[in-house]
């Protein structure tokens, strides 16, 4: 009988301030990459929106390398993981207050402890969307839409009047599922229970994630058009999904700082 490997597997709620809210993410830290298959097949078998892979970094420039998957692909960037990641890193060793990591494509990444908070702040690329018709997302997803921006990195933002249209969202995910587009629906949180100035959903039907929980990637958007909207460089936000969560946002230079807690609900091994 072939004998099996164990690699440490950690679930955390990414975005959330208790179990059950915010968006789940498995973390698991190798010692060096598996094989491209064998990772996606066990983000598969994990069967959340987002797997975690860490492999120490050997370059100088980070702590450790850091990719993503879903439980259909590889994905750019993911950063509710990249926050449960850094939750982990840090809960583990206490006399850091930071850990960086380098990524394929979004470049260096950190995460850090917020001060005295709970909590912990992320630096992530910023993407500032502009404007573009996208009549067919735009009927696909319903509602009154005001305006749709694009960004070339596959994020699709459509504006509505109100928080509670966005809420109301009932899309068409069949005729969004071609191609790794994150479909983000946002509008302003005036009147909304969460008390957050800006509300979102997102929806990826492309990348086998109906609707995200609570999308680090996405806020990498609505950051840069929300604060130049609101005219200041900084907002609370709140993904009104089932589960939903709250993301402090901040625009620094070509960056957005990303502020939110982070809970752990399972730890064990996963068997290979």
């Amino acid at each position: 009988m072939t004998a099996l490997r164990s690699f440490p597997i950690t679930r955390v709620d990414a975005f959330a301030d208790r179990p059950f809210t915010g968006n789940p993410a498995a973390v698991m830290p190798l010692d060096d990459w598996l094989a491209d298959d064998v990772l996606q097949a066990m983000a598969a078998e994990n069967n959340l929106a987002e797997t975690a892979f860490l492999v120490p970094d050997e370059s100088g420039e980070a702590d450790y390398e850091l990719r993503w998957f879903t439980p259909t692909l590889e994905v750019a960037l993911c950063g509710h993981a990249t926050l449960a990641s850094g939750h982990v890193l840090l809960s583990a060793a206490q006399w850091r207050n930071e850990m960086r990591f380098r990524t394929r494509k979004a470049g260096i990444l950190q995460v850090a402890r917020n001060g005295d908070d709970e909590g912990y702040r992320m630096d992530l690329p910023s993407y500032r969307p502009t404007a573009k018709p996208l009549p067919d997302i735009a009927r696909a997803m319903g509602g009154d839409v005001v305006e749709t921006l694009w960004h070339e990195g596959g994020y699709a933002l459509i504006v509505y009047h109100g928080a509670e249209e966005v809420r109301a969202l009932k899309p068409d995910l069949a005729a969004l599922s071609e191609g790794d587009i994150l479909y983000i629906a946002t509008a302003p949180g005036a009147g909304d229970p969460s008390g957050a100035d800006v509300v979102s959903r997102a929806f990826a039907p492309g990348a086998g994630i109906p609707e995200d929980p609570v999308t680090g990637s996405a806020h990498c958007v609505l950051t840069p058009y929300w604060t130049t909207r609101l005219g200041r460089d900084a907002f609370a936000a709140y993904q009104a999904s089932a589960r939903g969560g709250h993301v402090g946002c901040r625009l620094v230079g070509d960056q957005v700082e990303l502020t939110g807690q982070c809970v752990t609900t399972l730890a064990g091994e996963f068997l290979l």
